[in-house]
């Protein structure tokens, strides 16, 4: 439901932007059912944590964008939404030629899969990558950016007319979630589905592979640990959530990223797959599509400050 709220004023470091599309992600969907609270001072009822759009005011010690830049960033809270506070040190150019929805959609998929991928398991050319859920948003940003680094991408997708598509974007190999232990043994395992097939991915690890969670909408947050394999391998187990993060935390993933992405995003060799758009007024159809499954790539608001 859209509601009418006074507009937000930009604090120390921050950006007043007026939102021209804004993604949907999972972390969402959570907020609105009550199990995902917003930080102390982001509203509860207004969901969004990536937005891109102009910046119309700027607040004090915000020095790195200027009003009238279009700019794109992950935010705590509130991106769903005509305007919205970013921190200007969080936020990134939009490249030349990035449409409204496809900035909208992606600072917080492209942000998650980079942080995993590089700062958490340093996934090197001719490793062996495992992305779960690999027709999402993050999923087919990590197999983009694992194509990227020279990896060998094997993409796991459940639905069997979207495997096409996620070979399209640099998966190597895409397979039922059913057939990943066959596809193995893994270098770095991206858990985008749950905890369920932890035991499995565990197994299917090479010598000091990573696993690294960072949804667990698909198949719960709980499994067994078989601290035998664990040791056996020599693994690492990570968790990565981004929300909790401080300022400078945010601001450091953002930089890497930007310094690998933004330029490839410019030229075409990377890309926001959009799924579908819709307006504002079309909140509750946008989150029964998400909630669905079965698309590729995001689900994307638009607001009526740019087509």
């Amino acid at each position: 439901m859209v509601e009418e709220r006074p507009d937000p004023v930009p604090g120390d470091g921050q950006l007043l932007v007026a939102v021209e599309a804004a993604g949907l992600n999972g972390a969402d969907l959570l907020q609105r059912a009550g199990h995902y609270p917003p930080p102390p001072g982001v509203p509860a009822d207004v969901p969004g944590l990536e937005c891109a759009g102009t910046v119309v005011a700027c607040g004090p010690g915000a020095t790195s964008h200027r009003v009238g830049d279009r700019v794109m960033s992950i935010v705590p809270g509130g991106g769903q939404a005509e305007l919205c506070l970013l921190d200007d040190a969080v936020a990134m150019a939009v490249p030349e030629g990035l449409s409204a929805a496809e900035a909208g959609g992606f600072p917080e998929v492209f942000t998650t899969a980079h942080d995993a991928l590089v700062a958490q398991c340093a996934l090197a050319a001719g490793e062996r990558l495992l992305v779960t859920g690999a027709a999402g948003g993050v999923g087919l940003a990590a197999v983009q950016l694992g194509r990227l680094r020279g990896a060998e991408v094997v993409g796991s997708v459940r639905d069997e007319g979207l495997r096409p598509a996620v070979a399209g974007f640099g998966a190597g190999v895409v397979i039922d979630p059913e057939e990943e232990a066959d596809h193995g043994p893994y270098d770095v395992v991206i858990e985008l589905v749950g905890a369920g097939s932890f035991p499995l991915h565990l197994r299917s690890l090479k010598t000091g592979g990573r696993i690294v969670f960072i949804g667990v909408g698909g198949t719960g947050p709980t499994a067994e640990l078989d601290a035998r394999q664990l040791m056996t391998r020599r693994a690492v187990v990570r968790g990565s959530t981004l929300r909790v993060r401080s300022v400078r935390e945010k601001a450091e993933a953002a930089r890497a990223l930007a310094e690998d992405t933004l330029g490839l995003l410019a030229s075409g060799a990377l890309s926001v797959p959009v799924a579908a758009t819709y307006g504002l007024g079309e909140a509750e159809r946008a989150y029964e599509r998400f909630a669905a499954g079965g698309k590729l790539g995001k689900i994307v608001l638009v607001t009526k400050a740019r087509p």
